[in-house]
């Protein structure tokens, strides 16, 4: 008799563990939910208690660094993201952290590697036609104007929409001496956006 009382204390102390745990799974926070409402600091909050539990969920690193980023954190998104790396190094999420958080902090030659790391690990990445502008940015940095035109044009053919960036390839093609071709990215620019200063002034120095 006294085994089988055991037997049932055990059994229901199981059922609520369960029971518990399930409630706590479903009102813990999604930190995902939290970056996508633009609730960073939160975001930051959960993915880090997360990271407390399980040092190696690369999802919690991802967000984490995705928010840190957001809140202009960068040297904590960078130092996260290599922690992630360490994890696992081919993560492309964490990689093109790294690079973005290298490149606000103006490590150029570390953020050119980093982001041509993403491209290489995923060459059809979300975040692609972005990695490709912000390498395009870089070479514009390091006065090399022929690869950023390079970077930038494949930025834009994959996304044509953005008026800023056609603006900066067309300076890209102005510093490298291509007039015509630097003509062509301006108005293309205004075209997508009328107002955009940078490309008018960009336009009339290539037409004079």
């Amino acid at each position: 008799m006294r085994n089988r009382t055991t037997a049932k204390i055990f059994l229901w102390a199981l059922l609520l563990g369960v029971v518990t745990g399930t409630v706590s799974a479903q009102t813990r926070p999604d930190a995902l939910v939290l970056y996508r409402q633009g609730q960073y600091e939160r975001a930051v909050d959960v993915t880090l208690e997360e990271l407390a539990v399980d040092p190696r969920n690369l999802d919690s690193y991802t967000v984490l660094g995705w928010s840190l980023l957001a809140l202009g954190r960068f040297e904590d998104a960078r130092e996260y993201g290599e922690q992630g790396l360490e994890v696992s190094r081919f993560d492309h999420r964490l990689v093109h952290i790294v690079g973005e958080a290298n490149y606000r902090l103006g490590n150029n030659l570390d953020a050119l590697q980093y982001l041509q790391n993403y491209a290489a690990l995923a060459p059809r990445g979300s975040l692609i036609d972005e990695v490709y502008y912000l390498i395009g940015e870089i070479h514009i940095r390091l006065e090399e104007f022929h690869h950023a035109d390079i970077a930038i044009t494949t930025a834009v053919f994959l996304d044509g929409t953005r008026g800023q960036w056609w603006a900066r390839l067309g300076y890209a093609r102005e510093m490298a001496g291509s007039p015509e071709y630097a003509r062509e990215a301006y108005q293309a620019a205004l075209d997508r956006n009328p107002g955009l200063i940078e490309a008018e002034r960009g336009l009339g120095r290539v037409t004079t």
